[in-house]
Formats: structure tokens, sequence, C-alpha cells
């Protein structure tokens, strides 16, 4: 009986340890549950996505990650390209692919909007008849960003090298989709750039990049324990704000409709400056023919007087 209990009680020990053998940490997602080891790789469940794991290894997708943040919380410069735009609507509750991607039709209830890649709406909002026929890649992001007043000036290439460095190294992105790293104090830009067909099996998406980059410098690490620090040449580095614009493949859809309430007023107001100006100049030229013609009568009248 006693080798039955000593034999049952080592296999217990032996479950014991394999099961925390079995557990592991996703360092790239903290938003995530039931992590485990599968050959050698950590994976786990993304909350929000039943049935859906990720490889903690590399970045988790941008949708996932928006999936289990509103699951979680319910809650001079360089010129940009004509078709650059932000994100207006920021978080909501996206439906994902099983690949972790977005799919291209989004709702709310029964609001619908086309996305891009990144997920964020490129067509105006319609009811559920609207059709998207496609996942428009974005194949151009620019980060802009306003560092605090620095009492010290920065040094232009230690930002860029510490910058593509961090990109790289950090979230995983091969430095051919770094375009460039622009400094214009106190603003820097980066251009990530990623065509479909430049795009390789396995290599991250930019969109990932520009989401978990936006996350860290807002103090929102989706990282585990992982906070990113920004230091230039040993000074440390705070911002103000930052700003994310999207380039898709094809330009987006949005009427005048989407327009904002200010760049709106701005359109009327020049509209009425313009019918304005119209007015004023027809009715001095109206009051100039008047003039003229009643010269011209005085004129033929003085005439007649001179010849009687």
């Amino acid at each position: 009986m006693k080798p039955l209990c000593g034999a049952a009680l080592l296999l217990l020990l032996c479950a014991v340890v394999c099961a925390q053998d079995n557990r592991c940490i996703c360092e790239k997602n903290k938003r995530v549950t039931n992590c485990r080891l599968e050959n050698g790789v950590c994976r786990c469940d993304s909350i929000g996505s039943p049935g859906v794991s990720v490889n903690c290894h590399t970045l988790t997708p941008k949708c996932l990650l928006m999936k289990a943040e509103v699951m979680g919380s319910k809650s001079g410069r360089r010129e940009k390209p004509k078709d650059a735009f932000e994100d207006t609507d920021g978080l909501y509750d996206p439906e994902c692919e099983n690949t972790g991607v977005f799919k291209a039709k989004q709702c709310n209830g029964t609001t619908c909007w086309c996305v891009n890649t990144a997920g964020v709406r490129r067509t105006d909002k319609q009811d559920a008849d609207l059709k998207c026929s496609q996942l428009v890649r974005t194949m151009w992001i620019i980060i802009e960003m306003k560092h605090a007043e620095s009492n010290a000036p920065l040094n232009d290439e230690s930002l860029k090298r510490f910058f593509k460095e961090t990109i790289s190294k950090r979230y995983m992105l091969n430095r051919r989709y770094i375009a460039d790293v622009l400094y214009e104090k106190p603003y820097i830009t980066i251009d990530l750039k990623q065509n479909s067909s430049e795009k390789s099996f396995g290599d991250v998406d930019i969109a990932d990049v520009a989401y978990y980059f936006e996350k860290d410098v807002k103090g929102d690490s989706v990282f585990h324990n992982n906070q990113l620090n920004v230091s230039i040449d040993n000074k440390m580095l705070n911002f103000e704000k930052i700003a994310v614009y999207y380039v898709d493949e094809i330009p987006p859809e949005f009427s005048m409709k989407s327009l904002t309430p200010g760049l709106i007023a701005v359109i009327v107001v020049v509209i009425i400056a313009i019918v304005t100006a119209i007015v004023v100049l027809v009715l001095t030229r109206r009051r100039k023919g008047k003039y003229v013609k009643a010269e011209v009568k005085e004129m033929n009248e003085m005439h007649r007087g001179l010849n009687a």
C-alpha cells in the first residue's frame, strides 16, 4: 500500500512541476491569458478573442490588441502627403479574422464603415448595407511626436540612431521598413513604409509596430513590465503629444460629411468672404457707372448751352 501511495505522490509532484515548467510570461503582450509553452514557444490566448492564440515571441496583431483593450476597459513641420489621414475614432471593438487581421468591414450596431490593415476608418459611416470589397493595405505610416522642452540640444544623429535601433530591436521590424527619422525641433517624425509586395512572410506589420510604439510613448505599454525609456546621449526625453497618420495603397473615400466642424467652419468663412468681395465689387462698379453716366449727361447739356 505504501509503495502505491508513494508512486501516486510522485506522479502528483511531477504533474505540478510539469505544469509549472509549461507556464510562461508573454513579454510582448500583457493583455493575454492562459499562457503555456508549445514546442518551446510561449503561446497565450488573446483576451476578447476566444480560440485565438498569439505567439509571444513576436508582436501581436493590432486588431487583437484593440479587441483585448476594449474588453478590459470598456471605457514648422513637414507637410503631410495629400491622402494621409488620422484615426479620428480611437478605440472600438473590432471584428478580427482568425489570423488576427482586421475584417474589411467593421460595425457598431447598425452603423458600419470600411477600414484599412491598420484598422483605421477610411470611409464615411453608413448603414449595414455598406460593401467593403477588400481590406486596403496601409503602406506608409507617419509617426509625429513633439518632445517637451530640453535643457540641452539633442544630437540629430544620436536621436535617429536611437529610434532606428529601438524600432528594429524592441518591435522586431526589419530596418528596410524604417524609411526615415526626421528631427525638426521639437518634432520627431518617423516614416514606416511597407508595400504588400515588399512584406515577406514572417515580417511584423508596420501597423502593429506603430500601435505598440504609440502605446509605449503614452505610458501604456503593451509589453509585460517593460516600459520604454527614451534616452538620447543619457538625456531622458519626455513627449507632450503624438500623432499617427496613415497612407493607404488606395486613397480613402471620405465625403464632405466626414469633415471636422472646424474645417467646415473655415470653408464657410472663406465662401462668405468670397461672396462679400463679389458683392462689393459689383456695387462699386454700378456706382462708378452711374457717376460716369451723370458726368456725360452734364457735359452734353453744357455743350448744347454753348451752341445755343
